[in-house]
């Protein structure tokens, strides 16, 4: 019995020092990245890109469904959402592999700003902290409309103004509701989305993004139904 416990004892002080460890590395990751660009001149940078969008020149449905893919409690959570990274981990212990991360949109423009797209623990525990960094610098709608100007959408396209341009031939403000949808939901995966590189699995994608617009009741069944059917029509 004594053994067990000393056994129990040491893998406890083994687990605290490596959390301890990947946390200092993280935090100094992130203590580097902000001296070497504070979030001001971040926020600077990114708005003064040739192709940045306003969240006025961004259709309110496409809005909803990018919330509804990406982070569907985004305004109501801090830099981080507890519940997300709960389910994340027991659907990945499910799965016995890393199906989903739980990142907020808030730590996903931490990642497209400051650091590669490299699964690292001191890289996401540097995102977190620049997170918060995020969150106490800038309301929720701006850390949105910065998101929406730095996600990678696919065939070299990193803002939804070169996305909405490059896939449909249109500014953002004119998409139609179904454009809306299956831009929303070309961030997840880029390379296997985008509407130009695989446009069955980028449509399967959209009813994804439908389903959970109408399980976070952004639409009603009714209206997703009518949405698809309308650009089935459009194809057709």
């Amino acid at each position: 019995m004594k053994i067990i416990r000393n056994i129990i004892i040491v893998i406890l002080v083994i687990s605290i020092s490596v959390v301890g460890y990947i946390g200092f590395q993280g935090y100094d990751m992130y203590k580097k990245a902000i001296k070497e660009t504070p979030i001001g001149e971040k926020i600077e940078e990114i708005k003064s890109k040739e192709n940045y969008t306003t969240l006025e020149e961004m259709p309110e449905l496409y809005k909803k469904a990018v919330i509804a893919a990406e982070d569907h409690r985004f305004y109501e959570h801090g830099p981080i959402d507890i519940k997300s990274i709960g389910r994340a981990i027991v659907t990945n212990i499910k799965r016995n592999k890393l199906v989903e991360g739980g990142s907020t949109i808030t730590q996903q423009l931490a990642k497209n700003t400051y650091f590669t797209q490299e699964k690292k623990f001191t890289r996401k525990v540097a995102e977190v902290f620049v997170a918060y960094k995020y969150e106490k610098e800038c309301k929720k709608d701006e850390i949105l409309e910065l998101y929406l100007n730095t996600s990678y959408f696919g065939d070299g396209c990193y803002s939804v103004r070169e996305a909405s341009i490059n896939y449909f031939d249109k500014e953002p403000i004119e998409m139609t509701e179904y454009e809306c949808i299956m831009l929303a939901g070309i961030p997840n995966a880029p390379s296997v989305y985008a509407p130009t590189k695989n446009p069955e699995l980028a449509a399967q994608r959209a009813k994804q993004v439908i389903n959970k617009m109408v399980e976070c009741e952004y639409l009603t069944r009714e209206e997703a139904d009518k949405i698809i059917e309308e650009n089935q029509r459009n194809i057709e």
